[in-house]
């Protein structure tokens, strides 16, 4: 159970895959936690179904206005413009890794990898994303494998990974594990 913990959900403004940001936002609150979107814009985020546009979200809160000490957990839901956004924005990337620093979990899925390759937090941990992310994990120190699921707890922080939409179930659930421990 997540009651009382409050998980940061750091997006872009526009390219989220609309479903690994819905489904693992549903977990968290089904668990009892709160979720929270931030962005690095105020305002509404554009989500999508793949390339086609779908709903749009409100954005609680930027990077520019929070720290990671505000939260208990950070989920990175995937889509391709969406970590490809974050990872250039300093910011962005400095929220991200501030959770490892602080030892708190992290759940990316899909390519939301790439902005913990920004980051430069995943050299010597295992990992799982979307196939073509995988050189790129490579090279930046991970061991990338093709698995629904992977928690590694290499580090101070427990990193759960995933590959894609099919995979939610298992990440939701790997997730919250690593949310309420």
């Amino acid at each position: 159970m997540l009651d009382g913990k409050t998980i940061a959900f750091l997006v872009a403004p526009e390219g989220v895959e609309q479903v690994e940001l819905t489904e693992p936002w549903k977990a968290v609150k089904q668990a009892g936690g709160t979720p929270r979107l931030v962005s690095t814009e105020p305002g509404r985020i554009q989500a999508f179904n793949h390339l086609d546009k779908a709903d749009t979200f409100v954005v609680d809160a930027t990077v520019d206005d929070v720290d990671a000490g505000s939260f208990d957990g950070l989920v990175l839901p995937g889509g391709v413009a969406n970590p490809d956004l974050l990872r250039t924005v300093p910011k962005a990337v400095a929220f991200a890794r501030a959770f490892f620093d602080a030892g708190k979990p992290v759940a990316a899925i899909c390519h939301a990898p790439w902005t913990l390759v920004e980051a430069d937090v995943v050299r010597g941990r295992t990992l799982t994303s979307w196939p073509s992310v995988a050189t790129d994990l490579r090279n930046a120190g991970a061991t990338w494998v093709d698995k629904e699921v992977v928690v590694c707890t290499a580090g101070l922080n427990m990193l759960v990974t995933s590959r894609k939409p099919d995979d939610l179930k298992a990440f939701c659930q790997a997730a919250m594990d690593a949310f309420g421990s």
